[in-house]
């Protein structure tokens, strides 16, 4: 009697992990970098932390559609990253109408868009979950819907200040840091 062995298959073949995985450490050095020069300038709206508000939510924007092409995605991922791309880039160009009237308006684009951008991306990583490496992005998805209530409601009180925005993006890129390191282990583990 001939004993058969049937092996799984990969939950995360490696031609979509590897480049998405090089994505997720590209987000997370952006992230990092993008907090600390908006740090430094939260404390008013001037050149440099306006071109970096409305840079981050193009970042992306750019980024949905290098994990659209790279991994190919299809089906309700694909549906999602495209929703994505889209409330990025219009964020985006509402951030920079917001700018003109101060930082509490900048606060409410904002926060509308961390709710908005957390649910895609928690419904990007549900359909993905079986490729491994999304629990981060599970966890990062729901966090940005808290926190994006949190700077809505910021933008009422007095002395609102765009601080909060570069610890949320940097708690974002560690996210995407811990994702990217846990679709290497899936790798190594296939």
């Amino acid at each position: 009697m001939d004993t058969v062995v049937i092996k799984p298959a990969p939950s995360a073949p490696a031609p979509f992990s590897a480049p998405l995985r090089k994505l997720y450490f590209l987000r997370f050095a952006f992230a990092v970098a993008w907090a600390a020069l908006l740090f430094a300038t939260a404390d008013t709206l001037g050149p440099l932390s306006g071109t970096l508000l409305v840079l981050y939510p193009l970042f992306d924007a750019a980024c949905a559609v290098v994990d659209l092409r790279s991994t190919r995605a299809t089906g309700g991922a694909a549906a999602r990253l495209w929703v994505n791309v889209g409330l990025s880039t219009l964020t985006g160009i509402a951030l920079g109408v917001a700018l003109a009237s101060g930082i509490p308006a900048v606060l409410r684009v904002w926060g509308v868009w961390a709710v908005t951008a957390g649910i895609a991306q928690l419904a990007v990583a549900l359909v993905r979950r079986r490729t491994g490496g999304q629990w981060p992005m599970i966890v990062s998805g729901a966090i940005s819907t808290l926190a994006g209530t949190s700077f809505f409601l910021q933008a009422g009180k007095d002395g609102a200040t765009l601080t909060n925005l570069a610890g949320y993006a940097f708690l974002g890129g560690v996210f995407f840091l811990a994702s990217a390191l846990r679709l290497g282990s899936a790798n190594r583990n296939d």
